[in-house]
C-alpha cells in the first residue's frame, strides 16, 4: 500500500498481502498512518474491491473523510501516487536485485530515499518540507576519508595558526617567568632541614 501526502509529498509504503480485506487495510492505514498524521480530510485510491466495500465507505463516512476514487478512463485523478508508485517500482528493482523475496524488508529503505530525495518542482525533500530538515544517514555518519589533493592557502593558514599559537605559547611563558622573578625577589631563600621548627 502507498500513501502519499497531497502537501509534502511525504510517502510511506507499507507491506500488505493481496488477501487482505478492507478492515485490515483499515488496521494498517490506522496503525502506520494515522498515528503520524492523523485522520484525512480526503482520500484518493483507486476503485480495487476493498476500498469500495461497504465497511470501508462506512468507516471514513464516519470519520468525516471524504473519498475520491480513481477510475482507468481519468487515471490522472491523484497523479502524484501514480508517480510515486513508478518510483517505488524503480527504487525496489535498485534494491531488490537479485533477492526477490526479500522486498518487503527493503520497503523502510525506500520509503527513507524517497521522502530524503528533494522535489523537482519545491526543491525541497519531503522531509524537509514535513520537519525542516533532511535527517542523517549513516555516511553522514562516518568521516570521509581526507583527499589526496589539498589546498596550498589552507595549508599556509594551518601553519600561520600554529605558529601563532607557539607565540603567545611562549610569551605566557616569558611572562610568568618575569612575574615569578620579581616576586621571589623580596623573599629569602631558607632551606629547612627535617627536624627544624617551623
Amino acid at each position: 500500500m502507498v500513501v502519499v501526502d497531497r502537501f509534502s509529498k511525504m510517502a510511506h509504503f507499507i507491506p500488505c498481502r493481496t488477501t487482505h480485506d478492507a478492515s485490515q487495510i483499515a488496521h494498517l492505514y490506522f496503525k502506520e498512518i494515522v498515528r503520524l498524521h492523523g485522520i484525512p480530510k480526503s482520500m484518493v485510491s483507486d476503485r480495487d474491491t476493498k476500498f469500495l466495500s461497504h465497511f470501508w465507505l462506512t468507516l471514513w463516512r464516519k470519520m468525516g473523510t471524504y473519498l475520491r476514487f480513481s477510475t482507468i478512463c481519468y487515471p490522472q485523478t491523484d497523479g502524484q501516487t501514480e508517480v510515486t508508485n513508478r518510483t517505488l517500482g524503480s527504487l525496489l528493482r535498485a534494491l531488490v536485485k537479485k533477492s526477490v523475496k526479500g522486498w518487503d524488508a527493503l520497503l523502510r529503505h525506500a520509503e527513507f530515499a524517497f521522502n530524503r530525495a528533494p522535489s523537482k518542482s519545491t526543491r525541497l525533500s519531503p522531509f524537509q518540507v514535513v520537519y525542516g530538515c533532511n535527517p542523517r544517514t549513516p555516511l553522514d555518519l562516518t568521516p570521509l576519508p581526507t583527499p589526496a589533493k589539498f589546498s596550498w592557502e589552507a595549508e599556509k593558514r594551518a601553519k600561520e595558526i600554529k605558529d601563532l599559537h607557539t607565540q603567545v605559547r611562549e610569551r605566557i611563558e616569558k611572562v610568568n617567568s618575569q612575574i615569578m622573578q620579581q616576586v621571589n625577589k623580596h623573599k629569602k631563600g631558607v632551606q629547612f632541614q627535617p627536624g627544624d621548627l617551623v
